[in-house]
């Protein structure tokens, strides 16, 4: 069992609340069964973060609640 998402081949979506000046920048990608990858677009051969998809949503409720 991988615990891992081999990510090479992942289609990265940046978020609609970075800035377009090329900083601050958080990327998910979709279609990973059970997790969220996340990464930072200014590092992109970095390390993904894997979020549990449990732990994903009530994480993006909170944040849309401090706005």
């Amino acid at each position: 069992m991988r615990l891992t998402p081999e990510l090479s081949a992942a289609h990265w979506r940046r978020s609609s609340h970075s800035n377009t000046n090329g900083g601050e920048c958080v990327e998910i990608a979709e279609d990973f069964p059970g997790v969220v990858p996340v990464r930072d677009s200014k590092h992109p051969e970095g390390p993904a973060l894997i979020i549990p998809s449990t732990a994903w949503a009530p994480f993006i409720e909170s944040l849309k609640a401090q706005a």
